[in-house]
């Protein structure tokens, strides 16, 4: 294949996943709203889990189809810097003031847990390129850690939403009085199907364009697969910012990091040649260090509150975490592990 054909396919593939991504989150919304739940608790638990489901479906199939432990890792930790990159978005495309004195201060909550997540993934890539194997078999100790944080992690926000009683119900009521449950349902069915199929090549494309390029596959995992199956994160978050949802949207996009950082854990469970932190590239703790910086500043963002906004654009809580990805988008373009 040809350099043009196998980047057509990609883009191809990139859409396909965006489209399917769209219509994932909307009749997830729509389920939502028929089954009364409201919109911070949808974006946390149910359009997080639902707008990650690219990138749960790419990290199997590379791990399992393709043997791409660093796609998989890559496209995980990718998929967190970018949708963090969304909130400085989301600040850019909000004129009226800055996103962060708009929005809860109720958000530090799923921020702090995203940011101990990725700290232990780090702690397990060191320990095991320190030699420090704990496993059992060929599935990491971590593996089960993770999942039981975040069962923890949802649990502890919904309970604390539930204290706030914010009225987030009164955000999405009635926004779908045509469309029946059953019918969305039938469509979010649908889909997901598509993005499963999708998802299954996405990463055969992604090694093909690595070796065609001559760029390391950590890299085109957290770049272009990572921006590839975080595309539903940015419909949902355009969406929320046309109906003034803008809770939901953050909600969102700090639900689906640590969503993100579960599908490690299922990654880890069908790579079957080791622990899957134990068979990828130190690189990618830059791209941890990142999010974590990254999410660090939001943390002060949504505390501080900052009024200014420069050249009236974006406030320096935005500009910072966009100089961090930057940053962490051209540390891993020279890296040569």
């Amino acid at each position: 294949m040809t350099h043009w054909s196998i980047f057509i396919e990609f883009a191809v593939l990139a859409l396909v996943i965006g489209a399917s991504g769209y219509f994932l989150s909307l009749y997830g919304d729509v389920i939502a709203e028929k089954t009364g739940l409201g919109g911070t608790w949808v974006g946390f638990a149910l359009l997080a889990t639902v707008t990650s489901l690219p990138e749960l479906v790419t990290g199997v199939s590379a791990v399992t189809y393709v043997g791409a432990p660093n796609i998989a890792l890559g496209d995980a930790l990718g998929s967190c810097v970018f949708n963090l990159l969304l909130i400085v978005l989301l600040d850019f495309l909000h004129r009226e003031a800055s996103v962060y004195t708009r929005i809860s201060q109720g958000h530090i909550l799923s921020a702090g847990f995203g940011v101990v997540l990725l700290g232990f993934v780090a702690f397990n890539i060191v320990l095991f390129q320190n030699s420090v194997s704990l496993s059992f078999g060929h599935v990491g100790l971590y593996t089960p850690i993770i999942v039981l944080f975040y069962i923890f992690a949802v649990r502890t926000v919904f309970r604390y939403e539930k204290a706030q009683r914010m009225e987030v119900v009164e955000e999405i009521a009635e926004r779908y009085p045509n469309i029946s449950l059953a019918r969305a349902l039938t469509f979010y069915f649908l889909a997901a199907v598509v993005v499963v199929f999708a998802g299954i090549r996405l990463p055969v494309t992604a090694e093909h364009l690595a070796q065609a390029m001559g760029w390391h596959s950590s890299f085109v995992g957290t770049v272009f697969v990572a921006l590839a199956t975080s595309l539903p994160e940015v419909a949902v978050t355009l969406s929320a910012l046309r109906i003034g949802a803008l809770d939901m949207a953050i909600s969102d996009l700090l639900g689906s990091n640590l969503f993100d950082l579960v599908i490690i854990a299922v990654d880890d469970l069908v790579y079957t040649k080791g622990p899957l932190l134990a068979n990828v590239s130190l690189v990618h703790l830059v791209t941890i260090q990142s999010a974590i910086m990254m999410t660090g500043i939001a943390i002060v963002g949504l505390l501080y509150r900052p009024q200014t906004r420069l050249f009236k654009t974006v406030g320096w809580v935005s500009l910072f975490m966009f100089a961090i990805y930057i940053l962490n988008l051209s540390v891993l373009y020279l890296q040569r592990e």
